[in-house]
């Protein structure tokens, strides 16, 4: 049964949008805890768009599901992780013109630099995860540096608008975690899910971590963090 990691970037981007203090992401960790999240994911980007160092630094101290760090392979965020020492570190591409994540991290094409950053979060006693596009070829790479998952990037299955193509997608993402299987990897998933398409992605053999931010703060806004929580859950499991 999968478990679900709430990403509250979003929350952040709100109080950055006026550069004050409300609202806090730390609380909305604590809320989306009372509704039942496995996990807390925040991407602490270059630009510091959305999440602060202070925010990862108290949520450390504070949470108490697993927290799971979003990060870009650069020398200055390895060193950041490195220093809070989040349960988990989930490897992503970056690009600062980008409204959210456009696609997987090219495993292959930047061995080198990934497998610096993973050897150096593995010293410090870091579970590290890859977020991936769902290919063979990214599949195989990821395996070869002896990471413990994967998260599959979900985003052409969740844009897909039309029934055919969106079975497509699933068929793609079910053979990539059939892949990811046979690698020795743990299995998990994320972006542009929401409570209209998650559940085959739920269903789908071997998935063990749901990633979702924007559509349960989206939902929030309306029953609150909790509620929102919940209700994904309940679709989840």
């Amino acid at each position: 049964m999968a478990t679900l990691g709430v990403n509250i970037d979003h929350v952040a981007t709100v109080r950055q949008a006026r550069r004050t203090v409300e609202p806090d992401p730390v609380w909305a960790a604590a809320a989306a805890e009372l509704g039942g999240a496995d996990a807390i994911t925040v991407h602490l980007r270059e630009d510091r768009r959305h999440i602060q160092d202070r925010d990862l630094e108290v949520l450390k101290q504070t949470v108490q599901v697993k927290l799971n760090l979003e990060s870009a392979i650069t020398p200055a965020m390895t060193a950041i992780a490195c220093r809070v020492r989040p349960d988990q570190v989930t490897l992503v591409p970056e690009n600062r013109a980008e409204v959210t994540t456009e696609g997987g991290l090219d495993v292959s094409g930047q061995h080198q630099a990934v497998a610096t950053a993973v050897e150096q979060l593995h010293a410090a006693g870091i579970v590290v995860s890859l977020f991936i596009d769902p290919d063979p070829v990214q599949i195989e790479a990821a395996a070869g540096l002896g990471v413990a998952a994967v998260e599959l990037h979900t985003g052409s299955y969740a844009n897909a608008t039309a029934a055919a193509d969106r079975d497509r997608e699933l068929n793609v993402l079910a053979r990539a975690a059939t892949l990811t299987a046979q690698a020795g990897l743990s299995l998990n998933a994320g972006h542009g899910l929401t409570y209209r398409n998650v559940s085959p992605i739920a269903q789908l053999a071997g998935m063990e971590e749901l990633n979702i931010g924007h559509s349960i703060v989206a939902r929030a806004i309306f029953v609150g963090m909790a509620e929102a929580v919940r209700e994904m859950k309940r679709l989840i499991t």
